[in-house]
């Protein structure tokens, strides 16, 4: 339902006084108002209350011609339509236009009303529709796919002589003067949609005057400027990324990607600051470009705009899931407000006689109301701990030199040959690189590791007079506590002087820090008393690159192998 509360005056019994070191009056505090709703769904009008036919997902006040008295009417957004009250009754109910139906989607169900395929054979070819298809199915044949096989033929049935529909939601709301930017001028109404496209309404015709498409589904907006002269539409969208549409652009002019998913958006002046779900709070420009950073302590619940016209002074406020509300100019912390509980909407503006009225619901379905005191002050300096302002201040750079201006247009005026040279000089470089890599592995009679990413160490032991010999490796795990699987290890050597019984096999799981010795036997098959190298190499499974590798200067026989 739609609710909001009698005003809180001075002069009332309803007003608490505070301690004298506070900004704010505490005014009324209802720890169970029942009110669960968000910052969008609440809206600056009269005290009235009302029964919504379905859970609301924005609420706008607008004025929506220029009849006296000027009384604004209320938008109220909830699925694909929009409920208009005016003088405290319904005046009018917008509904979204309906959405191009699949043409194959449409023939199969041709198909079904004439029983010419059955249950099962629709739901496969809705299945080859669904994944292939660029228009999306309708709802009702989502629901379909979703059936048990025994629910398919009541179902088809139930809906097979009814026309498909595809009608898409409302996710978001705002309004937009139409011709002037007063504050009691005429607004448009401005709506984002859950098929990617914003639609601008005429305030008195509804009919839609301007339609615009963003990539993603969006979740929240903020609007300025005149629909006759010129605007802008700050849109944060489903897919993490905030698009800023302009007059005559069906498509967005400028994007703003994040680091995390945006969960408030609000309008300063000329900037736009986000929160975004890894508790930072970033300001940006209206071309998409940052400009400051604040690190949160605690995540974002909730954001709205402290505008004060009387005094010239505008501010953030940002409510975080630590029980606290954060007052921001820039990005710095100017004001902390203490809340018995998680806020979770928010909404400052005149109340009443008040115009600092700051009003909160919270998480347990609480309402608070704050007064800001007439002789309240905020300081512009950062009250957050961190580094000294002096940091922010820009460094005074000298000027660019002359031999700097000589030097950059000489490399302006030869950069093929200065980027031929030094790949030259690169490819160089590699090749030195590699011999002396290829001499590395040839010339060495030790254990060394080609890999920095294995810890891998081993070394050999050779057992034995002749023409028998036993081969020990014993190869160990240096990492820290990360084990090392799927590795085998190879035997490289000359087949007229040796034979083994197992020239290749798998070496099990290493642990850290352990030892594992793994045997081998070598039988010599020359009796010319002469001896040769055994390369050993440890490979990854399915890699022919060696991760080690091993040369072992076997010893010579004494006797001749018998057959």
């Amino acid at each position: 339902s739609l609710l909001l509360l009698p005003c809180c005056h001075r002069n009332g019994k309803a007003l608490i006084r505070s301690a004298n070191t506070s900004k704010w009056l505490d005014a009324h505090y209802d720890p169970v108002a029942n009110l669960y709703t968000f910052s969008s769904c609440i809206g600056k009008i009269s005290p009235y209350e009302n029964t919504l036919l379905d859970l609301p997902t924005g609420l706008v006040s607008f004025l929506m011609d220029q009849h006296e008295p000027r009384t604004p009417a209320i938008a109220v957004a909830s699925g694909p339509f929009i409920y208009v009250y005016k003088n405290l009754r319904p005046y009018f109910k917008f509904t979204l236009p309906p959405l191009e139906v699949n043409a194959l989607e449409q023939d199969v169900w041709n198909q079904a009303r004439e029983d010419m395929i059955d249950p099962l054979s629709l739901k496969e070819m809705l299945e080859g529709i669904r994944d292939k298809a660029d228009v999306p199915l309708s709802v009702r044949s989502l629901r379909f796919l979703m059936l048990d096989p025994q629910d398919t033929e009541a179902f088809v049935n139930l809906h097979k002589a009814q026309p498909i529909r595809r009608q898409t939601v409302i996710t978001c709301i705002g309004t937009l003067k139409k011709n002037m930017a007063d504050e009691d001028a005429v607004s448009c109404l401005v709506i984002g949609t859950e098929s990617k496209d914003v639609y601008i309404l005429d305030p008195e015709a509804f009919t839609i005057l301007s339609k615009m498409s963003v990539p993603s589904a969006p979740t929240q907006m903020d609007v300025t400027g005149q629909f006759d002269v010129e605007f802008r539409i700050t849109v944060a969208c489903r897919n993490g990324n905030i698009y800023i549409l302009r007059r005559d652009s069906p498509k967005p002019k400028y994007c703003i990607e994040l680091s995390s998913h945006p969960v408030g958006l609000v309008r300063m002046g000329k900037s736009v600051v986000v929160g975004c779900a890894q508790e930072t709070l970033q300001g940006f420009t209206q071309k998409g470009k940052k400009l400051w950073t604040a690190c949160l302590p605690a995540p974002v619940t909730t954001m709205g705009v402290m505008d004060l016209p009387t005094r010239g002074f505008q501010a953030v406020l940002v409510g975080l899931a630590n029980c606290e509300v954060h007052l921001y100019r820039d990005k710095n912390l100017i004001s902390t407000i203490k809340t018995p509980d998680v806020v979770t909407s928010i909404c400052f503006g005149r109340y009443g006689r008040e115009d600092g009225t700051l009003i909160m619901t919270t998480k347990g379905g609480g309402l608070i109301v704050k007064i800001l005191k007439r002789t309240a002050v905020f300081d512009d300096r950062d009250s957050a701990p961190g580094p000294p302002l002096a940091q922010s201040i820009r460094l005074n750079i000298p000027k660019k030199t002359k031999l700097y201006v000589d030097q950059t247009m000489r490399e302006r005026e030869n950069a093929v040959a200065m980027h031929r040279a030094f790949q030259m000089d690169l490819s160089r470089l590699r090749l030195a690189a590699a011999r002396a890599y290829v001499k590395a592995l040839e010339s060495s009679l030790t254990p060394m590791s080609s890999s920095l990413s294995e810890p891998l160490k081993m070394n050999a032991v050779v057992q034995g007079l002749g023409p028998s010999f036993k081969l020990t490796l014993n190869i160990q795990n240096t990492a820290a506590c990360r084990p090392v699987m799927h590795l085998a290890i190879s035997f490289l050597y000359d087949e007229s002087l040796y034979s083994m019984r197992t020239a290749f096999f798998k070496i099990p799981l290493l642990v850290p820090g352990l030892n594992y010795p793994i045997d081998t036997f070598v039988e010599c098959l020359s009796d010319k008393g002469i001896s040769d190298i055994i390369k050993v190499f440890v490979l990854r499974e399915g890699k022919s690159a060696p991760l080690l590798t091993a040369h072992i200067n076997m010893p010579v026989s004494e006797g001749l192998a018998l057959n």
